[in-house]
């Protein structure tokens, strides 16, 4: 039997309950379906004529495509049938819309890594390394085709993610948006067709679990500025963290290499690590007390403040990197004994100091303020980062239902 391919409208909707346009590809009574990327209402699709009726406002334009869809389809059926290829209707669907390009996933995988390594961008490469590791693994081998990734593959890969390799529904989440990075590079270089494109709407999506970010609350950070009864070491890693608190949740790479050259007329002027931003930021009395600790260490303008960084290779991004891992585990390791002085039972790390900024902050400060201070490139992430640390209009009403 000869395989036919057909215009239909999918019975199964979207969350907005509108119905995918597809063509479908039969053979032996045997389907599979290519959806073209449009969705439309039930009461607009024309069951007789095949088509989008006049009443939808783009009726024109998505039967231009649909015709130049279903000509492309049934192209690639005549051009297997003059090859006499034997094959079932999934099979069919791959072959009309194979790949232009004999590059694979992994190929654009290790241009990937080699990118972020040349770079410098050591911590990204260490990350990603490790999720190309477990693709390897799960694929058995590195001739896997993009056009290979479709949405069954996707919905496998994350059971053995979180089953097999019992990562987090975050990380699984996070291995995921690489797979779809490079996805997105290999279609916009043509070597494989946007319609086998197997993220988005209708098809697999990306959704990363709320997460509960906790910092401390006012009347802890009063315990920690008070603390007196720590060694050289505690105290040494409770000021890197207050210092990272005081500007804002610094990140501990930027506050690892801040030079003494980078303060003057009363500011610190430097340029973010992770995206580059040149920020000057007034220094508060309480870090210009941190400072006077270190200021008797001070060989040159140019030496760093804290002394993590002076030993590095600042040539070497590994060596910079493996020397900021290993400050950033010692801080963390010192933190939880400085906390247990201090009667706080919450865990803290060098990343809990941002949390702590926007935990005391809440929403009195305005959001604009916040982003410039959060270093955010957009608003909407200051916002939705701030909103896990806003409770009081919540509070208010829970108060005003049980207050009788």
């Amino acid at each position: 039997m000869s395989a036919s391919a057909k215009l239909v409208l999918r019975k199964k909707p979207n969350s907005k309950g509108l119905y995918p346009l597809a063509i479908r590809i039969t053979k032996n009574r045997q389907s599979t379906f290519k959806h073209v990327g449009h969705y439309i209402d039930n009461e607009d699709w024309d069951e007789k004529k095949l088509e989008v009726k006049k009443s939808h406002q783009n009726a024109a334009d998505l039967n231009n495509l649909l015709s130049s869809k279903l000509s492309e389809a049934r192209k690639g059926l005549i051009a297997l049938q003059t090859t006499d290829k034997d094959a079932s209707a999934r099979q069919i669907k791959t072959e009309i819309y194979r790949p232009t390009s004999n590059l694979t996933f992994f190929d654009y995988a290790d241009e990937h890594l080699q990118a972020l390594e040349a770079e410098k961008k050591i911590n990204r490469h260490s990350t990603d390394s490790a999720w190309i590791s477990y693709i390897v693994k799960f694929s058995k081998s590195r001739q896997l085709t993009f056009q290979e990734i479709d949405e069954r593959f996707l919905r496998k890969f994350k059971i053995y993610l979180k089953g097999a390799s019992a990562l987090s529904e975050t990380t699984s989440m996070n291995v995921m948006v690489l797979i779809r990075l490079l996805y997105n590079r290999s279609i916009k270089d043509k070597v494989v067709s946007k319609e086998l494109y197997p993220f988005g709407i209708g098809k697999f999506k990306i959704k990363f679990p709320e997460t509960l970010k906790i910092g401390l609350n006012h009347q802890e950070m009063k315990k920690l500025e008070r603390i007196d009864n720590l060694s050289d070491v505690e105290r040494h890693s409770l000021n890197v963290w207050l210092y990272s608190f005081y500007f804002a949740g610094m990140r501990v790479s930027d506050v690892l290499f801040t030079r003494w050259s980078q303060i003057y007329d009363g500011r610190l002027h430097y340029r973010m690590g992770k995206n580059s931003k040149l920020l000057s930021l007034l220094i508060p009395d309480k870090v210009a007390k941190i400072l006077e600790h270190y200021v008797f260490e001070k060989s040159c303008d140019d030496d760093f403040i804290f002394p993590e960084m002076r030993k590095a290779d600042l040539t070497n991004a590994r060596d910079v990197y493996n020397k900021t891992k290993t400050a950033t585990k010692k801080f963390n390791k010192n933190l939880k004994s400085v906390m247990k002085k201090a009667g706080i039972s919450k865990k803290v790390t060098m990343h809990i100091a941002r949390h702590t900024f926007g935990n005391i902050a809440g929403d009195s400060i305005h959001p604009l303020m916040l982003q410039k201070l959060y270093r955010h490139s957009d608003l909407k992430t200051t916002i939705n980062y701030q909103s896990n640390f806003i409770h009081k209009e919540a509070d208010e009403a829970l108060n005003r239902v049980l207050n009788f």
